[in-house]
């Protein structure tokens, strides 16, 4: 089943199970692509209901990050960790050191970052039995939460969406749906409503979604709600999978631009979407702005060059809306396309990154300037 699994998800290089029974640890690291440079990607810390549902979420999140990698002109891989367990109880700082041990073994193939259910503080705890990780406090050397930088990176999506669809980057009363209030949805509120948006909110998180709404003046739905406001942009900032079958005939904006992972069920969505007059910013090039953000801190962080980085999503997504005009196909397939082109011309010059080496590093920082 595993391999069955790898095959219909990717292709991967390596997948790696951490168990520590005395901490609790149940965990997956998948590596999908080393072509560009080492794996980068979150650690997801999820109450999955097996552990098949665990596999396929990192199998599906590790492949996405290689594109998005690729797509934005970073020279890294794809990889996504996975930690089966209840974010708000089981966290411990042995679950994360034991976790932090198991990346070290893989000698840099694979960095990790914070993701859904994981924060700054977990990241220094992996950091206690790892240099190979990234997002971790300012007084380490690191750039701290990333999430302001990958809602930032979002923004720049939606305003190039906004550009090809409605003619304008011009934000002011523009209506903005956004579903989920996490880390960057809650941020992406934020830069939406100072650029003038009217924004409409929802979230599980009932007490979350008063206080934005009240801080930010935005009007407020319930969850199940959200996807059929009227709106002129959708964007998903929690889970993936919400544009599907039955969403899409729901649907009621003129563009799908968030930052959630894979909103697409499956690929085809992306046709479903332009069959229906609706432009889709891809989400591995709206929300790559995190990963910009942490690979800044592999070349020496400043927040200057983080935002830059970020800002270079507005290019990025109209260089793939020009594809897609150009090549007559979904802007998905377009951004596939691009990532692919770049993975392909690079891989004739590259092997895959086997890590740097066995002998411990302090920070990255010191393993780049060898």
């Amino acid at each position: 089943m595993v391999f069955e699994n790898i095959h219909k998800y990717g292709n991967h290089e390596q997948i790696i199970y951490c168990h520590d029974h005395q901490t609790g640890l149940r965990g997956i690291i998948a590596i999908h692509d080393t072509t560009l440079g080492p794996a980068l990607g979150g650690t997801r810390m999820w109450n999955y209901a097996t552990e098949e549902e665990a596999l396929i979420d990192v199998l599906r999140l590790s492949e996405g990050m290689t594109y998005k990698a690729a797509a934005a002109g970073l020279n890294l891989g794809g990889g996504k960790a996975v930690i089966i367990g209840d974010y708000k109880k089981d966290k411990s700082e042995g679950l994360f050191r034991a976790f932090g041990q198991y990346i070290n073994t893989l000698n840099g193939r694979y960095i990790t970052a914070e993701d859904v259910g994981t924060s700054v503080k977990d990241m220094e705890q992996v950091y206690m039995e790892t240099p190979w990780v990234t997002g971790i406090p300012k007084g380490l050397g690191g750039s701290g939460d990333p999430s302001p930088y990958t809602a930032h990176g979002v923004l720049m999506g939606i305003k190039a969406a906004c550009k090809e669809k409605l003619g304008t980057d011009d934000l002011k009363g523009v209506r903005v749906a956004v579903q989920g209030l996490g880390n960057v949805g809650s941020n992406l509120v934020k830069y939406l409503t100072e650029e003038g948006a009217q924004v409409t909110i929802a979230d599980i998180e009932q007490e979350r979604v008063a206080q934005i709404a009240e801080t930010y003046n935005c009007e407020a739905v319930a969850p199940d709600q959200i996807l059929e406001v009227e709106c002129d942009v959708l964007a998903p900032c929690a889970l993936g999978g919400v544009i599907n079958d039955q969403s899409i005939p729901k649907l009621k904006c003129k563009i799908v631009a968030g930052g959630a992972n894979n909103q697409l069920a499956e690929t085809r969505h992306g046709d479903a979407l332009r069959e229906v007059g609706i432009l889709y910013a891809p989400d591995f090039v709206a929300n790559a702005g995190g990963l910009m953000n942490v690979f800044a801190e592999l070349e020496g962080y400043s927040v200057e060059r983080a935002l830059e980085r970020t800002t270079s999503v507005f290019d990025n997504m109209m260089h793939i809306f020009a594809e897609a005009k150009d090549q007559n196909i979904s802007t998905v397939d377009a951004a596939y396309n691009h990532a692919k082109k770049r993975l392909e011309t690079l891989g004739r010059l590259k092997r895959k990154h086997l890590g740097f080496t066995s002998r411990p590093f302090t920070t990255l920082k010191e393993v780049k300037n060898r």
